[in-house]
């Protein structure tokens, strides 16, 4: 069983390490550590338009549950790492092209959280008129830690898909 994985984010150099590219970044750093039985879609898009694209790598519905696509996640403290399957698009204008494109919630998501949260774990989301600037930005020095340990929780989580499947991976990952 082969899979497509796919991570969003914008082509242009300007948006190279922000968090909105989180997704492109970290399956182009991890592509040549992933399984054989996974195949690498290296896209040349900006990520609200990326559901056209994909939709030529993914012939059906069915086919669609062997896509996998890494993103950023506003709605998660930095850092944390949550694999999803048919759940909403929520605000996430990538994941929304996706799902009109393919017409179906039906594939695997990766989310990667951006947010900075509280001392606590609290989230503290940006609020809404600051928010494109927010996942525009870039990543600042004090958090290159937490996207290392995030990185590698990813890297584990694409292994365990291809090789173990996604509901196997759902479970260790989300409970970290």
């Amino acid at each position: 069983m082969n899979w497509i994985i796919v991570g969003l984010g914008n082509p242009d150099k300007e948006y190279e390490g922000t968090r909105h590219n989180v997704g492109k970044d970290f399956v182009e750093v991890l592509k040549d550590k992933l399984p054989k039985k996974a195949k690498v879609a290296e896209l040349n898009v900006y990520m609200n338009s990326s559901g056209g694209p994909i939709k030529k790598l993914v012939s059906s519905k069915k086919a669609a549950e062997q896509l996998v696509v890494v993103h950023d996640e506003l709605d998660m403290p930095l850092g944390r790492v949550k694999i999803s399957f048919g759940s909403s698009a929520g605000g996430h204008n990538g994941v929304k092209s996706i799902e009109k494109a393919l017409k179906t919630r039906d594939y695997v998501r990766v989310r990667v959280g951006i947010s900075p949260s509280t001392p606590s774990g609290k989230l503290k989301r940006p609020d809404a008129e600051k928010i494109t600037d927010f996942v525009l930005g870039k990543f600042k020095p004090a958090e290159q830690e937490k996207l290392k340990k995030a990185r590698k929780v990813v890297a584990e989580a694409l292994e365990l898909i291809v090789t173990e499947g996604r509901e196997t991976a759902q479970t260790q990952i989300n409970s970290l």
